[in-house]
């Protein structure tokens, strides 16, 4: 059973007519398309307890449906207790079908069991057309049984699109229905 997930439908019939209309595109290659989304999540914690790595890229394997690698430190910090190559954080890239089904469900049922959620801040863009926002916790996401959590931990969210400018990325993505606050 094969499904094209909603949001990728939707960017098709609705999306690209809709920006090439906005912002006057010559042809529908021109119109921004979204690339990957990277959710990452360091674990300063992770010095002292190895296991919190492990507990993180399996909350963010169930979180997302792919499986999470661990992200390795860069160099030595002696205050930190820090070494090269000490794994301190997990992260998973999403493309594709994984990538539109994730959106949805964040979009859709995950932001929205935010406590006092206005709309996610406006000034995550980086001046390329990509976007970054935070979250503080990983329990908004239904996919995460509450009672199986050790600690309450934040995640970053990037969404990577091919938009030339931050206009241009963010009218894709309040297409796909992220909430930016007004």
């Amino acid at each position: 059973m094969n499904m094209t997930p909603r949001l990728k439908i939707k960017y098709s019939e609705e999306i690209v007519p809709k920006l090439k209309e906005e912002f006057n595109y010559a042809n529908i290659m021109m119109v921004p398309k979204l690339e990957k989304i990277v959710v990452s999540q360091g674990i300063g914690a992770a010095v002292a307890d190895k296991k919190l790595v492990d507990q993180a890229i399996a909350e963010m394997s169930t979180i997302t449906g792919q499986k999470a690698v661990p992200t390795k430190s860069k160099k030595d910090v002696s205050n930190f207790k820090l070494r090269k190559g000490m794994p301190i954080g997990a992260r998973v890239t999403l493309r594709g079908e994984r990538m539109y089904e994730f959106l949805d469900r964040l979009a859709s049922a995950s932001l929205p069991r935010i406590r006092d959620f206005q709309g996610i801040k406006a000034s995550g863009f980086d001046g390329r057309g990509n976007y970054t926002f935070g979250i503080t916790e990983q329990i908004i996401f239904p996919e995460i049984d509450i009672d199986k959590v050790n600690r309450i931990s934040g995640m970053d969210i990037t969404f990577v699109t091919s938009a030339p400018t931050d206009k241009e990325a963010k009218a894709l993505l309040t297409a796909f229905g992220l909430p930016f606050k007004k």
